[in-house]
């Protein structure tokens, strides 16, 4: 008989390093709960009394741990709560100074000094302010939303990182939880005060070296390979981005933690290659680390990208994976006692989440793969397939679906990531000095960027690209309950009941998920009212507009993304558009354009005023629309409704949101359930009252709010309007405080009833009432 007491002794330590691999997961859980709640504490909380509680919870948990060890956990979870909570203590008085604050609470226009922070894009940037007239000014993190600049020979380059400007703004200011205090509304082109340092300026010239090589190069991978070399998305279209989310690929749209791991493991190979000691490979190392993150900008999702790429490294090179977990956790310790305000960023989550799932799942996930298959290509799909399976319940909170192909288009395009990463650095680096050689690297590293692009397009054009799920908490829970028990029927030894139990669970809950989009199109569709006439899509930050009157169909806008406007025409069972309008040529207004083309009979447009202008307007002449430009007066009929011009006016249109088409849609002659409506496209307070003094603008029924609900808004209009129901076009979560407090007060005093595509989705208005998605 064989004895069983050395294979007990075997695994007994097998078993204590595992849980000890797992200790500091409490400390780390505590602190990101404490972090999560404190940070959202009003200015004025006693968070002095919260961080005595925690500490004295803390000393009291550990004196009982003394006498039953289980109380451990508990003690670590109390000691990391009360540590970030003491930070945020630390710091939250100082975030916003106290002049800030009075300006911010009146809305004032204040001369600030900014110094930038992050790259610009879409038309904003943070930075540091203060206010300019102080000796010592007080600094507060903000979102500076950038003025248009004037064209000529005046114009600046866009605000570069390291660079202090002079901006005069009106300052607003944020909920306590949000990492930047202050939204700052430039009200004209602000003026550069001093340059970088050297160090940072030199990082800009070298990404815009590579921006520009990446220009000369066609097609998507052109959009791509700034983004994977050295984090530039500026060139990404929407369309692209909207395939690499639906694909599961958008973490290499930009620069993550595998691009700082790629970069870094490759600097340790060559080191190694080259005789260095170990100290010395790992010095090698983290200074290329550091050198990579000011290049790819010092923004804090880069730095939390490169440590949580750090804590990657350490567990996979120690050769033993479970390691990395204390490291893990004691970084997401350090990194909430820097910025607590990072507790609530999805990017942390999703970093966090993504290592945890390559550190915990991805070597027992290839075991198990390796039964059916080869152990290269088991790990190959476990990688990929472990981060999803971590980051896929947060993601739900994003996006309600999930990327059924995202699996397959991650092995298919992650080998190429790595050669776009380095040869694309290289590229950057070496183009200063040697342009030709440059430009030749540059292309060679399109190849694989190309390819990246083609597979995002491919596999987001797959049947049931999308999976429907539930949003919110809901969605949240029901998904991480789902992968548990997943993960339990995958990875429990064969003879487990247990994995019986949750393989049965699973599979039911799995075809119940896969019904459920059919069950839910059925009730979408039986539920709506057949006698719509006005529909509000849901597009995001954006406005896309629906008018049905007699079979005739107008669109006015077509929001940020083609994806999002074509699903709602889809859902309408729209397919030829007799009118459309473009407002003006935001690219919250114009960007789903695309998903028009070869729809529509005629385009009424406003007064363009640049090329990219043009180029919209001519896409869609070229694709067989007549092309009107509108103006004050100008009418014409769309079924049993009529529509009329109000602005902008002949002569003296100024451009952008000021020359926003405005229409007065309204019954046609005997038309008794024809519904009215004043839509006021991006206009601002001054352009509707000019408006207002040249027009009947109410009583109507409907009223499309102005500029997505925005504070600059005239509230004698919206009384005149007197609608019954407001339309509000505006996207969950937006940066912009849209819509403001003062254009909903103002609606209240008018008595109108308001929907917003944030809260209620997709709007349908008719004779016989209003219907939404959901609210």
């Amino acid at each position: 008989m064989t004895d069983p007491r050395p294979e007990t002794k075997h695994e007994a330590p097998r078993a204590r390093f595992r849980a000890g691999d797992l200790r500091l997961v409490p400390a780390a859980l505590g602190a990101w709960a404490s972090a999560g709640v404190v940070i959202g504490f009003p200015a004025e909380a006693p968070l002095g009394w919260v961080v005595g509680v925690l500490w004295a919870g803390a000393f009291v948990s550990a004196i009982v741990c003394g006498r039953w060890r289980l109380w451990l956990p508990v003690v670590l979870a109390l000691t990391g709560a009360a540590i970030v909570a003491h930070s945020v203590a630390m710091r939250a008085p100082d975030r916003l100074p106290q002049a800030l604050a009075e300006a911010a609470s009146r809305g004032a226009v204040v001369e600030l000094v900014a110094v930038i922070t992050g790259q610009a894009t879409d038309g904003r940037v943070t930075a540091d302010v203060g206010l300019a007239q102080t000796t010592h000014p007080g600094w507060a993190s903000s979102v500076v939303f950038l003025a248009e600049q004037e064209q000529g020979d005046s114009v600046q380059s866009e605000p570069q990182i390291g660079e202090s400007w002079a901006v005069t703004a009106r300052v607003v200011a944020t909920e306590p939880a949000d990492d930047a205090t202050l939204l700052a509304f430039a009200e004209r082109a602000g003026e550069r005060l001093a340059h970088a340092p050297p160090i940072l300026d030199a990082a800009s010239h070298l990404r815009a070296g590579l921006r520009e090589l990446a220009a000369g190069l066609p097609g998507r991978g052109a959009q791509l390979l700034p983004g994977l070399a050295v984090g530039d998305t500026s060139r990404v279209e929407d369309g692209l981005d909207a395939d690499m989310k639906a694909s599961s690929l958008s973490h290499l749209t930009a620069v993550s933690g595998a691009n700082c791991a790629i970069v870094v493991g490759a600097v340790f190979a060559l080191a190694a290659a080259m005789g260095a000691p170990r100290g010395a490979r790992v010095v090698i190392s983290l200074l290329a680390l550091l050198g990579f993150v000011v290049l790819v900008t010092p923004e804090p999702s880069v730095l939390r990208a490169s440590v949580m790429a750090a804590v990657v490294l350490v567990g996979l090179v120690s050769g033993r994976p479970m390691q990395g977990v204390p490291v893990l956790c004691l970084a997401i310790v350090g990194l909430l006692v820097v910025d607590p305000w990072l507790a609530r960023s999805y990017g942390f989550a999703l970093s966090v989440l993504a290592t945890a799932g390559l550190l915990l799942l991805a070597a027992p996930l290839a075991n198990v793969l390796a039964r059916w298959m080869p152990r290269a290509l088991a790990l190959v799909l476990a990688v990929p397939l472990a981060a999803q399976l971590a980051c896929q319940p947060v993601l739900i909170l994003l996006s309600p679906s999930i990327a059924t192909w995202g699996v397959l288009a991650n092995v298919l395009a992650a080998p190429a990531a790595p050669m776009c990463t380095v040869i694309g650095l290289i590229a950057c680096l070496v183009t200063p000095l040697a342009p030709a050689l440059g430009g030749a690297l540059a292309a060679i590293a399109w190849v694989p960027a190309a390819w990246i692009a083609a597979v995002a397009e491919f596999t987001a054009g797959l049947p049931g690209a999308q999976l429907p799920w539930a949003e919110g908490a809901a969605g949240l829970l029901s998904l991480a309950a789902l992968t548990a028990l997943t993960l339990t029927a995958f990875l429990a030894p064969p003879a487990s009941r247990w994995r019986w139990a949750a393989a049965r669970i699973s599979l039911a809950a799995i075809v119940a998920v896969a019904a459920t989009p059919a069950v839910s199109r059925i009730a979408d569709v039986l539920s709506r009212p057949t006698d719509w006439q006005f529909a509000l899509c849901d597009v995001g930050q954006g406005d896309a507009l629906i008018v049905r009157s007699a079979q005739r169909v107008a669109v006015v806008d077509t929001g940020p993304d083609p994806v999002l406007v074509e699903e709602c025409l889809a859902r309408l069972a729209i397919s030829h558009i007799d009118l459309l309008v473009l407002t003006h040529y935001d690219s919250d207004h114009v960007g789903g354009v695309e998903a028009v083309l070869g729809r529509v009979s005629t385009v009424l447009v406003g007064p363009m005023r640049d090329p990219e202008d043009v180029a919209v307007v001519d896409s869609l002449r070229a694709s067989g629309a007549e092309v009107r430009t509108a103006t004050d007066g100008l009418d014409g009929t769309l079924g049993s409704h009529s529509w009329t011009v109000l602005w902008p006016p002949s002569r003296g249109a100024e451009s952008g949101n000021a020359a926003s088409v405005a229409l007065m849609v309204k019954p046609g002659p005997g038309c008794v359930d024809c519904l009215s409506a004043l839509l006021l496209g991006d206009l601002g307070e001054e352009e509707q009252i000019r408006l207002g003094a040249r027009h009947t603008v109410g009583p109507v029924d409907i009223l499309k709010v102005a500029h997505h609900g925005s504070a600059d808004s005239s509230a004698a209009i919206t009384a005149r309007a007197a609608a019954r129901v407001a339309l509000i076009g505006v996207g969950e979560g937006n940066t912009y405080g849209h819509p403001s407090p003062s254009a909903l007060t103002a609606l209240a005093d008018s008595g109108t009833a308001v929907f917003r595509s944030d809260l209620h989705g997709l709007v349908l208005v008719g004779p016989s009432g209003v219907w939404t998605e959901r609210g």
